[in-house]
């Protein structure tokens, strides 16, 4: 009786902290089919309708369309630049000890330390001289260089748990330091990269800072930036905002899903082997 009480309980906490971080998604996507009147007047209540009308004007007098392929653009590269490059340089320093190994994975770690935000006015100064201000590819810069310490960290630590005989069998079979990344590593790698990933993909997503900072024209702001001209000063159109928000939260809710498979296979393929 006791065990059965325990389970019912550890349950119901479950199902209450369910709820309490699944009720604002539920209630952002119900607004968004809503009027503004009906979101105003009836702000916990049902869509009188589900109407797609809102969709559509954010879709057309917003531009949603260009600020989706900015971030796409913006965080899909960021992120692939970080997994690649994070994950070499952690590579090398798991598998080549060095002299400076220690000092150079230190200089690494410090990223964690020291906010890149605090330097924002050199930062500033330095995509100016670059003349990188008002592009894309500065936001994608900015994004790598915080990245990277992080991703080391994690990818550090994975590659320590590998034994070097896999490195070893593959260097007796031919392979050169690259193949053996590439073709041995590389496979084995999924929890982290899924980890990291997702992490990154989410942050660049909805940063709003380094694009309010770096980026000057409508034209190239990301779906954050973007938003924000739905705040009027004297009004605010909170359907096209819900329904903004919901079309945002979409690929990040999709890349969620498909990431946590990945860890999960990753997980299962490893323990087989």
């Amino acid at each position: 009786m006791t065990a059965r009480l325990g389970q019912f309980a550890k349950y119901l906490v479950l199902l209450v902290f369910s709820f309490l971080a699944l009720y604002p998604v539920f209630l952002m996507i119900a607004s968004s089919f809503k009027t503004n009147l009906e979101i105003l007047t009836s702000p916990l209540g049902l869509p009188a309708s589900l109407s797609l009308e809102n969709y559509k004007l954010v879709w057309e007098k917003v531009n949603f369309g260009a600020y989706v392929w900015n971030s796409v653009y913006v965080s899909g590269l960021s992120v692939l630049l970080i997994l690649f490059l994070s994950s070499l340089a952690a590579f090398y320093l798991s598998r080549y000890p060095f002299r400076w190994n220690p000092y150079v994975l230190f200089f690494f770690m410090l990223g964690l330390m020291l906010p890149m935000k605090l330097a924002i006015l050199p930062l500033y100064m330095i995509m100016l001289q670059l003349k990188l201000l008002d592009t894309l590819t500065s936001l994608v810069i900015l994004y790598v260089a915080g990245g990277i310490p992080f991703a080391v960290f994690v990818f550090y630590g994975f590659f320590k748990t590998l034994p070097a005989e896999l490195d070893q069998s593959a260097r007796l079979d031919g392979c050169n330091g690259f193949q053996v990344y590439w073709k041995i590593i590389l496979p084995l790698m999924k929890p982290p990269l899924a980890t990291v990933g997702i992490v990154h993909l989410i942050g660049v997503w909805n940063d709003f800072f380094y694009p309010l900072i770096f980026l000057k024209s409508e034209e190239l702001s990301t779906i954050p930036l973007g938003v924000l001209t739905l705040f009027g000063e004297y009004d605010t159109e909170w359907n096209l905002l819900f329904a903004s928000l919901t079309l945002s939260s979409l690929p990040m809710i999709v890349a969620f899903l498909f990431a946590s498979k990945q860890f999960i296979e990753g997980l299962t393929s490893g323990a087989i082997k």
